[in-house]
């Protein structure tokens, strides 16, 4: 019996030890070990790094190691892109990317990476209706206050945005489009220091999401004169939708998610979005989300579905779903 016993542990033992020969198996049992880098391709202030910095805490909280924000702004959120998909593939550098990179490949001639092929997409983070605020001195109430005050000062007023090629900057030349105005873009890296413009007086109107937006409407350093979302906010109610202050067809929708390097261990991601999910269990966290009028994330099918919309029905029309 006891030779028996013996041998029955020496088979378990080994058959455990082939198994985490196997590739992959025992990184993803072993996953996370130390720091998680969490690169924000974009300028703290925005919108990624306004959702960024109380999901890395619990997502800190809940993986048990730390996760630390980088931000690598620049060219519209594609170094920080092209950073991560050039790490390497262990789990330790993620992506906190957004819409943004959907439509990057058609705004820019050359990128250092494919979206499509050197990242992986891992889950949602939020999605969040887009706003346009303006300069609390720009003589303007109401969108269509603004529209006639854009159109009275053709070619003078300026509109910032979290960089070229960005959702925002589409959105504000759809807006000219469709409105028949002039505003003369003005490209920051990152919507932090378009906002920074915005609240200054450099610029009188900046196109962001409502949750990087919130503070500053909630401080009246800023004026929100329409969500661009189906219906209004619950949490900013009395901002009219675009339809309802007269500009009907008009959304723009920010989604925001995670990717990792292409090649990084499929474990790894499954424990990832997991981990992400059980995040977004948590009352708190869903707190901040309502706050900032945005819809938790933790959905895979979003994040492969958002790059797939993107401007479209006759170009007055900007959807983007996380």
């Amino acid at each position: 019996m006891v030779k028996a016993r013996g041998t029955s542990r020496r088979a378990v033992m080994a058959g455990a030890a082939a198994v985490a020969l196997l590739p992959g198996v025992g990184r993803a049992q072993a996953w996370p070990s130390r720091t998680i880098t969490l690169v924000v391709p974009f300028a703290p202030g925005g919108g990624t790094d306004t959702f960024a910095r109380p999901f890395a805490a619990k997502l800190s909280q809940q993986i048990g190691q730390q996760v630390v924000v980088d931000n690598r702004a620049g060219a519209g959120g594609t170094v920080g892109a092209a950073l991560v998909a050039k790490a390497k593939p262990d789990g330790y550098t993620v992506l906190l990317g957004s819409v943004h990179h959907s439509v990057a490949v058609s705004a820019y001639k050359k990128l250092s990476y494919e979206l499509e092929k050197d990242l992986a997409p891992v889950t949602s983070v939020a999605s969040v209706p887009d706003v346009l605020v303006i300069y609390p001195e720009v003589p303007a109430k109401t969108l269509q206050e603004f529209i006639a005050y854009c159109k009275a000062n053709a070619g003078k007023v300026n509109y910032g945005s979290a960089g070229l090629g960005t959702t925002r900057h589409l959105a504000g030349e759809i807006f000219n489009a469709k409105t028949g105005t002039a505003m003369t873009h003005v490209p920051y890296k990152g919507t932090g220091p378009a906002t920074a413009a915005l609240i200054s007086g450099e610029v009188a109107a900046v196109f962001e999401g409502l949750g990087s937006a919130a503070p500053y409407i909630r401080s009246g350093k800023a004026r929100a004169l329409a969500v661009f979302s189906a219906e209004r906010s619950p949490a900013f109610p009395d901002i009219p939708t675009a339809a309802e202050a007269g500009l009907p067809g008009f959304e723009s929708l920010s989604w925001y998610g995670l990717w990792v390097p292409a090649g990084t261990d499929p474990g790894i991601i499954a424990k990832l979005q997991a981990d992400v999910a059980k995040c977004f269990d948590s009352a708190d966290l869903k707190k901040i989300w309502l706050e900032q009028g945005a819809s938790p994330g933790g959905a895979l099918r979003r994040l492969r579905e958002g790059g797939d919309r993107q401007v479209g029905q006759g170009r007055s029309r900007q959807q983007h779903h996380s």
